[in-house]
């Protein structure tokens, strides 16, 4: 009897111990069925597992390897950069945004908030604005780094970042730092240098005017007509250093003091043309004016009257012979302005000329200075002069002209008109006063 039941309790443990086997074996079946479907080779439960287990290990480990590798490449980039996660905390910088910001508190690892270690309201607003519009954004500020220990903050300069931000999974968002401070500063070491150089040419340039003048009526011709190459030569260099000394003035104070007063623009440029008729008279070139004839602005007339002199003299120089030079004015009323925060109507002046227009690649600097842009501009003034005078510019009038129109509230864009194929300026002022007549 007791063996009959130890033979009966071992039959149903064997069993039990079956039956979970066969269960177990299902569930292993349906676990790797997705990895199994795509081989060839059916293998048993337990080694098919063990194989599916080792390959997992590996690509875990090739992951991490990859991982590490874009780490440290991250890491040794000349650009800093630093990913923050869905509560804006700090994930992980390279070492060049540690140095960037400062971050002397954070160590690899933590997880701290942003805006604990980097006292920057610019760069979480950046974050923030990326995460919610889910595109990429940039955003260029002063950021004034804090630091710990007191001694050190006179240590401290401001600097100017310019940061490019991108949403990625899971609210997280990366952030690539650029410090654009090194190159400010050679620029403004620069211009600096240049001043001098000018301030110190204006002397020189002036006595040797002084003695061409003095050479100009003892010499007869054809002597005196190099004594006439190099007046031309003079007043050029005189016109350059002039010309960079006031840009460099307006440049390193864009809210120049401006003597502001009512302008009749329709009046102002009849003066700027006829100052100018004598040059377009050698290729007949006339001037079309349409808009309004009673058209009056604020603004500074002597300023206003030096961009319409850039403008125009650059479409005399570049003009095809016998055609004309189009100046076309309007006013945009509140609706049709794009900027929040006019609260005035705009005068806009579109000044189309007939020439050879710019190159696609010389748009974007022409209001850069001393870019010249393509040479191919310059034939119909080189063919019309043989002169040595005949060297077109100096790239610094359009330069000062875009300045004149920031320091007015206004704008100014080059492009190219769909139907003449020549230079099209569109300049816009604000400050229309009630008395212009649409």
């Amino acid at each position: 009897m007791l063996l009959l039941g130890f033979i009966l309790g071992l039959a149903v443990g064997i069993g039990f111990w079956i039956w979970q086997q066969v269960q177990l074996n299902r569930y292993l079946g349906r676990v790797l069925q997705p990895l199994t479907s795509r081989s060839k080779v059916a293998l048993p439960l337990i080694p098919r597992l063990r194989q599916e287990i080792a390959m997992v290990k590996q690509q875990r480990q090739d992951w991490q390897q990859s991982l590490q590798t874009y780490q440290d490449l991250l890491d040794f980039a000349p650009i800093g950069y630093l990913q923050v996660d869905e509560e804006n905390q700090l994930l992980w910088c390279n070492q060049q945004a540690r140095e960037i910001l400062y971050l002397q508190r954070w160590q690899p690892g933590q997880v701290r908030l942003l805006l604990e270690l980097v006292r920057s309201y610019e760069l979480d607003q950046l974050i923030e604005q990326t995460r919610d519009r889910q595109k990429s954004q940039t955003k260029e500020w002063i950021f004034h780094p804090s630091c710990d220990n007191a001694a050190e903050m006179p240590k401290i300069k401001s600097l100017t970042l310019r940061a490019s931000s991108l949403p990625l999974p899971n609210g997280q968002v990366g952030v690539f730092l650029e410090n654009r401070q090194p190159l400010l500063d050679i620029n403004q070491e620069r211009d600096r240098s240049f001043s001098d150089l000018a301030h110190e040419l204006r002397t020189p340039l002036t006595s040797i005017r002084l003695v061409a003048e003095t050479l100009q009526p003892r010499l007869e011709p054809p002597l005196n007509r190099w004594v006439d190459r190099l007046m031309q030569e003079v007043d050029r260099l005189i016109s350059l250093v002039q010309n960079w000394l006031e840009l460099t003035q307006m440049e390193a104070n864009p809210s120049i003091q401006l003597q502001t007063e009512a302008v009749d623009v329709r009046s102002l440029i009849a003066s700027v043309w006829e100052t100018l008729e004598p040059l377009a008279q050698r290729q007949h070139l006339s001037l079309q004016y349409s808009g309004p004839e009673n058209l009056w602005i604020k603004a500074d007339p002597a300023r206003i009257y030096q961009v319409f002199l850039n403008l125009l003299d650059n479409s005399i120089k570049y003009s095809l012979p016998c055609t004309s030079i189009h100046i076309q004015a309007k006013i945009l009323s509140k609706k049709d302005i794009s900027r929040d925060n006019s609260t005035s109507p705009v005068l806009e002046i579109n000044l189309i000329d007939s020439g050879v227009g710019f190159s696609q690649a010389d748009l974007p600097h022409i209001f850069e200075r001393f870019y010249r842009g393509d040479k191919a501009r310059t034939h119909s003034s080189l063919s019309n002069n043989n002169s040595i005078g005949s060297i077109v510019g100096n790239g610094l009038g359009l330069a000062i002209v875009r300045q004149i129109a920031i320091a007015h509230g206004g704008s100014i864009k080059a492009m190219n008109h769909p139907e003449t194929g020549g230079a099209w300026i569109q300049l816009q002022l604000p400050e229309v006063m009630a008395n212009s007549q649409s």
